[in-house]
C-alpha cells in the first residue's frame, strides 16, 4: 500500500467514519425514537448495544479493511485466498457494496428535500406561514417529480465531485472542512433552541427514564438504531479502514467514533425538541418532524427563518459526508478491478446510482399509493429498496463479526489491534457470541415485518447464539 492510499493524518479516519455515521438518522430518527420509547431508558439500551455490539463490529470491519488494504469486494477476495477460507465469505464485500449503492440512490433524493427547505428558509417564504401552508408545501414537493429530480441530481453530483477529486484532495480535504463546520452549526442551533425554545421540556422528553414505555419493540428499535447509526455492513467503514494508518489504534478510534456519533445525536435531539416544544407543537414522526413540524416552529420564532436555513445547511452537510462514504466502496472496486481512473469510476457509480434514484423520485408521486405500480408490489418501490437494505446491512454485519471472530487468525488480529490480552479476549467474546446473537435478533425481526413474529425471531437469535457457544466448547474440548 503506497502512502498515497493512506490517510495523511491518523485522525482522518475518525473524521471520515464519524462523517459516514452522522446523517439524517442522527438528526431526527434517533431523537424521535428515544422520546417515544422511554426517553433515558431507550438511550440506556442504545448505549449498551453500542458498547457490546456496535463497537466490536466496528473494530472488526475496520480491521478487515486495514488488513486487506483494498476495497471491500477485492479485500474479501484477498483475505479468503490468504487464509484458505471458503470463497463464500466474499459475499461480505458484495453485500456491502450493494447496500451502499442502493442506500445512496434514495438517500440522495431525501437529502434533496433539505436543499429545497434551505432555499425556502433563507428566502423567507415560510416566515409567518400557517401550519396548513407549510404542511402543504411538503406535499407539493413530494408531488413534483421535476423538483425532486433536480435536487437529487445536484446533491449526487456534488457528492461525486468530492470523491472524484481523490482520497486526499477530495474526501480528506472535504471532511477536514465539513466536520468542524457542521459541529459549529449544531452548537449554534442548539444554543438558539435552548434560549428561545423550551429546554426543560426537551430534556424531560429525552432523558426521563420511563421503563414502562420501553416495549419489546422499543428494545428492537434501540438495538437497530445503535447498529445502523455506525454505518456498519454497507462497506463504507471497510473502505475507509483500508486507508487507515497502521499506527492508529483500532479500539481507541472505535470508541471515539461511537461517542461522537452519540453526542451529536443527543445535541440534535435537544435542539430540535426545544424548538418544537417552545412553539407548542407535538413531535412528529419520520420526515414529518424535520420537514413539517420544524419549519412550522421556525416560522413562528424570532429569527427563525435564518436559523432554519442554517439548520438545513447542517442537514445537507451531514447527508453529504454520509453520501461520499457510500460512493467509495463501489468506486474503489472499479479502480482496482478494471484499472479505471478515479474520476471515471466515480462518474460511472454516480450515473448508475442517479438512475436508480429515479425509482425513489417516482415513488412519491407517479408510483405512489393508489397507482398501478403500488398495487402490483403491495408497497412503493422506495419501500422495497429500503427493505432490501434493511436485510443487507444487518446480515453483512453478522457475517463480518463471524469472519473476524472465527476465520482471521488470533495472531493477525492481535497484531492489527495492538492491544492487551484482556481486551482482546473480551472483544473476541463479544464479536463471536454477543454481537452475532444481537444482530441476528434484529435481522430476523426485520424479515417478517409482522408483530407476531417477534417471539420466533427472539428464539431463532438465541438458537444461533447457543449454537455458536456450543461449537466453541466442543472445539476446546477436542
Amino acid at each position: 500500500m503506497t502512502s498515497s492510499k493512506v490517510w495523511t493524518h491518523k485522525g482522518t479516519f475518525l473524521l471520515a467514519a464519524v462523517g459516514s455515521a452522522v446523517g439524517l438518522g442522527n438528526l431526527w430518527r434517533f431523537p424521535y425514537l428515544a422520546g417515544e420509547n422511554g426517553g433515558g431508558a431507550f438511550i440506556l439500551i442504545y448505549a449498551l448495544t453500542i458498547a457490546m455490539v456496535g463497537i466490536p463490529i466496528l473494530i472488526a470491519e475496520t480491521l478487515i479493511g486495514r488488513n486487506s488494504r483494498r476495497s471491500p469486494i477485492m479485500g474479501m477476495a484477498h483475505l479468503t485466498r490468504t487464509h484458505g477460507a471458503s470463497s463464500a465469505w466474499r459475499v461480505i464485500g458484495w453485500m456491502g457494496a450493494a447496500a451502499a449503492f442502493i442506500i445512496l440512490s434514495f438517500y440522495s433524493v431525501i437529502a434533496g428535500w433539505a436543499v429545497h427547505y434551505t432555499g425556502l428558509m433563507f428566502s423567507g417564504s415560510l416566515a409567518g406561514a400557517s401550519a396548513e401552508t407549510i404542511s402543504g408545501s411538503f406535499d407539493t414537493l413530494l408531488g413534483s417529480p421535476g423538483l425532486l429530480l433536480a435536487y437529487h441530481s445536484v446533491f449526487i453530483l456534488v457528492s461525486g465531485l468530492i470523491v472524484g477529486m481523490g482520497i486526499h484532495k477530495g474526501i480528506e480535504g472535504g471532511l477536514r472542512f465539513m466536520m468542524p463546520a457542521l459541529f459549529l452549526i449544531l452548537v449554534i442551533v442548539l444554543g438558539y433552541g435552548l434560549v428561545v425554545g423550551d429546554a426543560a421540556a426537551a430534556f424531560s422528553f429525552l432523558f426521563t427514564f420511563n421503563f414502562d414505555d420501553l416495549s419489546l419493540e422499543g428494545w428492537l428499535e434501540a438495538m437497530g438504531q445503535s447498529f445502523f447509526t455506525l454505518s456498519l455492513g454497507m462497506g463504507a467503514i471497510m473502505a475507509y479502514g483500508a486507508y487507515m494508518s497502521s499506527e492508529a489504534s483500532l479500539t481507541r478510534t472505535a470508541f471515539w467514533i461511537a461517542a461522537v456519533d452519540t453526542l451529536i445525536a443527543l445535541m440534535a435531539g435537544l435542539a430540535i425538541f426545544a424548538i418544537v416544544f417552545g412553539s407548542g407543537l407535538e413531535a412528529g414522526q419520520g420526515p414529518g418532524l424535520m420537514f413539517v413540524t420544524l419549519p412550522i416552529a421556525f416560522a413562528g420564532l424570532p429569527g427563525g427563518a435564518i436559523l432554519g436555513g442554517v439548520f438545513f445547511v447542517l442537514v445537507i452537510g451531514a447527508a453529504l459526508t454520509s453520501a461520499i462514504s457510500l460512493i467509495e466502496p463501489v468506486a474503489a472496486w472499479l479502480v482496482e478491478r478494471f484499472s479505471m481512473s478515479r474520476p471515471a469510476a466515480v462518474a460511472l457509480m454516480v450515473v448508475l446510482c442517479w438512475a436508480l434514484g429515479l425509482v425513489t423520485v417516482l415513488s412519491f408521486n407517479l408510483w405512489s399509493e393508489g397507482t398501478l405500480t403500488h398495487e402490483l408490489f403491495g408497497k412503493s418501490p422506495f419501500d422495497v429498496l429500503e427493505f432490501i437494505t434493511n436485510i443487507l446491512m444487518p446480515l453483512g454485519g453478522l457475517l463480518i463479526a463471524l469472519f473476524a471472530g472465527w476465520t482471521l487468525s488470533r495472531n493477525e488480529v492481535l497484531r492489527e489491534m495492538n492491544t492487551s490480552e484482556g481486551w482482546f479476549k473480551l472483544w473476541q467474546f463479544l464479536v463471536r457470541f454477543v454481537a452475532p446473537t444481537a444482530v441476528a435478533f434484529v435481522f430476523l425481526r426485520t424479515i417478517p415485518q409482522v408483530e407476531g413474529y417477534v417471539i420466533p425471531a427472539v428464539g431463532a437469535a438465541l438458537i444461533i447464539g447457543g449454537f455458536t457457544l456450543a461449537r466453541t466448547l466442543l472445539v476446546r474440548r477436542s
